[in-house]
């Protein structure tokens, strides 16, 4: 069962950070590349970035260039987005995705507010 869960969004205020995580199994992660996208409420869901499989090769919206990094630990099947410098146009619900059966987590909100 192929199966993308991730974790670490929440209540920031401008100019805050966070890291999310997206822990993947059910398929051979090193072999596929893997994208985080977001869906403001209203708003289509757009990619927001995105890794190659060996991590060295990476893509970013430019709404997010310079202030958020995608990497990932392929020995623990995870994939990862520092956000930093958030604004209060970052919040959204982020997901993680990867083209492997074009799977899909669930999301986790992330808040930025004062």
């Amino acid at each position: 069962q192929v199966q993308l869960v991730e974790s670490g969004g929440g209540l920031v205020q401008p100019g805050g950070s966070l890291r999310l995580s997206c822990v993947a199994s059910g398929f051979t992660f090193r072999e596929f590349s893997m994208n985080w996208f977001r869906q403001a409420p209203g708003s289509e869901r757009v990619r927001v970035a995105g890794i190659s499989p060996g991590g060295a090769a990476t893509t970013y919206a430019d709404s997010v260039k310079g202030r958020f990094t995608i990497s990932r630990d392929n020995t623990k099947n995870t994939v990862y987005l520092q956000m930093n410098t958030l604004r209060p146009e970052d919040t959204a619900v982020y997901y993680c995705q990867t083209p492997f059966e074009s799977t899909w987590g669930q999301g986790t909100q992330v808040t930025v507010s004062s």
